[in-house]
């Protein structure tokens, strides 16, 4: 009798964040998923319920790690500037976060994780409305690059525009 593979659910929302980037949203199956990991489709339809569910889920590991990865960021660069803060959460895919607004509770995650980085950046450009204005363009800024760089490089970089900004 084979032994019954266990792989934890991180290393499950690991690869279907990988067959998401790879392949879209189609890419994700029982199926596929069943093939990257080696568990067996009726493992996964156990412990997810749909494929859907499954997705939705391995979303929101995303989300979690990227509010704890946030969170250190921010606790890492006190008195260093906003470049260095983006720079310490490191690249977001913007693609990934567009394609969660689809679903309340992941567009949720998504304006509490954005309030939260332009709180930051805010506290670094100052005080008072145009920092809070200042860091709302930038977030923009930083995540509009982020969305076209898929499209090719850009001439506007990070550092100029908070040159601007600030």
């Amino acid at each position: 009798m084979p032994r019954k593979r266990i792989i934890p659910d991180a290393q499950v929302f690991a690869i279907i964040q990988r067959l998401l980037d790879d392949g879209g949203d189609k890419a994700v199956s029982f199926g596929s998923v069943a093939t990257a990991t080696g568990l067996a489709p009726p493992t996964l339809v156990q412990r997810y319920g749909s494929r859907d569910a499954m997705v939705r889920a391995a979303r929101l590991a995303f989300w979690d790690d990227l509010d704890s990865r946030t969170g250190e960021a921010i606790a890492a660069t006190v008195g260093k500037g906003p470049q260095g803060l983006l720079k310490a959460i490191g690249p977001v895919k913007a693609a990934d976060i567009a394609a969660d607004l689809r679903d309340p509770d992941l567009a949720q995650r998504a304006a509490s994780w954005r309030a939260t980085v332009e709180a930051a950046l805010a506290e670094r450009l100052g005080s008072g409305g145009k920092a809070r204005e200042s860091a709302g363009l930038l977030f923009a800024a930083w995540q509009g690059l982020a969305f076209w760089s898929a499209a090719g490089p850009s001439d506007l970089r990070l550092k100029d525009a908070v040159k601007r900004l600030t």
